[in-house]
């Protein structure tokens, strides 16, 4: 989707004057004026949420006004318990999730000893089999399978699912009877020490979202349109199929923005782009006028169940919720692991577009499947991550 003459102009503006609400056309603003980052603002309390935010989500989960208020704000305690909730539950962590009927942070836990000190945390609890760690294991081993022989085309992902109590493999409608994705069960179900199950996954394979260059759109490198994602001290992270180290980058002006500094994918799909040549970076995802421009002032991690929010340069403002975390994706161009997936639409261009949660940074967007017209899933590489191996510092509100 092009963006009208009269946007770009209003966004070129912003980005001369430094203003904390544009971002060079991308849904995250980042660009960094001679090298020197914009200085940051104090952090503050989260404000109330605004009415675009909880008209989007009223229009992408069907909650009313009251509802999604109601809602954001169980979910930001949640998000704020849960690492609270996972020490007190020590090696017993069985996972957690939000539950939607409750407006609780759920914590599984494998021994009934814990229970009351995770209770304590206000979080409710439930006795499950297996801990997160015999999970991860699990799916762990799995991965490796997959590293030394590329997993069949018809087998769509993967992921530890702790509501499940086990290993949840998704074939694609149509493949059951595979061969290839036979074997494939076979062995992951003999090999793991936790149940797997297998769900119907729809029959368009994952793909990434990167796109042929649009004029008008955010930024380019080569032949590809992307978005920004999120501010870091000195540049933005971004997906990393849209472009290897070294790449140079320009903005939705045409302008020269910098070079990819590190770029994984697949295995990963993350990179980091420094800036510089009067761009500059600014603690802000872009709302495309469905939303105010959102602050970023954190990244704490949402449970599976919380709603989130997408923006990228195609689709702009789209919202949904977190499905499953830990999840291998089986593109194309090979396995990516540890994404997290969403009910998210997103469609070409929206690469590399920030996910967020309330005011907390939570990822950039990968790739899935469907579109914003009839629906789809969407997977994000957790910022987390990205700013641990790059040694990055997101630039915050």
């Amino acid at each position: 989707m092009r963006r009208k003459p009269v946007v770009r102009a209003g966004l070129s503006a912003l980005l001369v004057l430094g203003a904390l609400s544009g971002a060079g056309g991308a849904f995250s603003t980042a660009a960094a004026a001679s090298g020197a980052d914009a200085p940051a603002a104090k952090p503050a309390a989260a404000s109330a949420p605004s009415a675009g935010l909880v008209r989007a989500l009223g229009r992408d989960l069907g909650l009313t006004a009251d509802q999604a208020r109601e809602r954001l704000g169980q979910e930001a305690a949640a998000m704020r318990l849960e690492s609270k909730a996972e020490r007190a539950a020590g090696a017993s962590y069985g996972g957690s999730w939000f539950d939607t009927s409750s407006g609780k942070l759920v914590v599984g836990v494998t021994s009934a000893e814990r229970a009351a000190s995770v209770r304590a945390t206000g979080a409710t609890t439930r006795i499950v089999k297996h801990s997160a760690g015999a999970l991860d294991a699990a799916k762990a081993r799995l991965d490796d399978k997959a590293r030394e022989k590329a997993a069949p085309a018809g087998v769509s992902s993967w992921s530890a699912d702790p509501r499940a109590g086990g290993v949840v493999v998704r074939v694609r409608e149509g493949s059951e009877g595979d061969a290839a994705v036979r074997a494939f069960l076979r062995e992951a179900k003999r090999s793991s020490s936790v149940p797997v199950t297998v769900e119907k996954a729809p029959a368009q394979a994952p793909t990434t979202f990167a796109a042929g260059t649009v004029g008008g759109d955010p930024y380019y490198t080569g032949n590809v349109r992307c978005s920004i994602g999120f501010s870091v001290q000195g540049g933005f992270v971004t997906a990393g199929h849209c472009g290897q180290a070294g790449g140079s980058v320009s903005g939705w002006d045409g302008s020269y923005i910098g070079n990819f500094q590190g770029s994984s994918f697949p295995g990963n799909d993350y990179a980091y782009v420094s800036v510089g040549s009067g761009w500059w970076t600014v603690p802000v995802v872009l709302g495309w006028g469905t939303v105010p421009d959102q602050l970023v002032r954190g990244s704490n991690e949402a449970p599976v169940g919380a709603s989130i929010c997408r923006s990228g340069s195609t689709t702009h403002w789209h919202c949904g919720t977190v499905l499953a975390k830990n999840e291998t994706v089986n593109y194309s161009q090979g396995a990516v692991y540890q994404m997290t997936k969403t009910s998210v639409c997103a469609e070409g261009g929206d690469s590399g577009g920030s996910f967020i949660s309330g005011d907390q940074a939570q990822g950039v967007t990968s790739g899935g499947w469907g579109n914003c017209s009839g629906g789809g899933e969407t997977w994000y590489q957790p910022i987390n991550e990205i700013l641990s191996v790059y040694g990055l510092r997101l630039h915050t509100a």
